[in-house]
């Protein structure tokens, strides 16, 4: 049954929309074997993910660094973690590219289709930490079907700071309440709820990979609980 006065569907992008986990760990190898070096690429993978873009965001939003972009975040952790892995020589060409390699990120099985049938219905758009060219790169990359991209870099914060949720909505036109935050972070949504937002969460059991605990459970607080996006569009009545 589709939820009263929603207009617009906002994705978070990273983990809900496109696996990063495996597709950084594929580009890292790959680039990695150009130069005949071996390694946990699982935790190369994890550690750019959460120690570096996730804690980077973490120190913005505390004031304790300036405001960057989702590319520089990932580019300053990469700089630093090379050496350990043993690709410190890599040149600035190779590191470029490797850094793009969230620019690339593989849909899950579902998205670009489940994203399909709820734009039938819905406005759908981003609202993820993400730059602007980085999502669109990602879009055209995966085939996703983006109504609009809102990102951080346009709403001048990051989740989860409320007015990273407020200014989205305001930038579609909309107020708070008719805009559904999609994600399959509890925090995430949590946030949106608190500004304003009606919820769905759709979790991926396969995002953080086997070493990370994450409650995948449904959850009452949310306005939708699906299994994927497929599940989402029937819940919310699109065809």
């Amino acid at each position: 049954m589709a939820v009263p006065a929603v207009r617009a569907l906002t994705f978070d992008v990273f983990g809900t929309v496109v696996d990063w986990r495996s597709s950084v760990i594929r580009e890292a190898a790959a680039i990695a074997a150009t130069t005949g070096v071996s390694g946990d690429w699982p935790a190369f993978a994890d550690e750019w993910r959460y120690d570096g873009y996730i804690a980077g965001i973490g120190r913005i939003n505390r004031g304790e660094a300036p405001m960057a972009t989702a590319d520089a975040i990932h580019r300053a952790k990469l700089d630093e973690m090379l050496p350990r892995y043993g690709l410190g020589a890599l040149g600035e060409a190779a590191r470029d590219h490797l850094n793009r390699a969230w620019h690339r990120l593989d849909p899950w099985p579902d998205s670009v289709a489940g994203l399909a049938r709820l734009r039938a219905g819905y406005i759908v758009s981003t609202l993820s930490n993400g730059n602007v060219s980085l999502l669109v790169n990602m879009a055209r990359h995966a085939g996703l079907t983006w109504d609009c991209i809102l990102s951080a870099e346009l709403t001048g914060a990051f989740k989860p700071v409320p007015r990273c949720y407020t200014e989205g909505a305001r930038l579609l036109g909309l107020a708070p309440g008719e805009v559904m935050m999609v994600a399959a972070h509890k925090n995430d949504l949590r946030a949106a709820a608190k500004a304003g937002l009606r919820t769905a969460f759709v979790p991926r059991p396969l995002e953080a990979g086997p070493h990370r605990d994450v409650d995948l459970s449904p959850d009452l607080g949310f306005d939708i609980n699906a299994a994927d996006f497929h599940d989402l569009a029937t819940q919310l009545g699109c065809a």
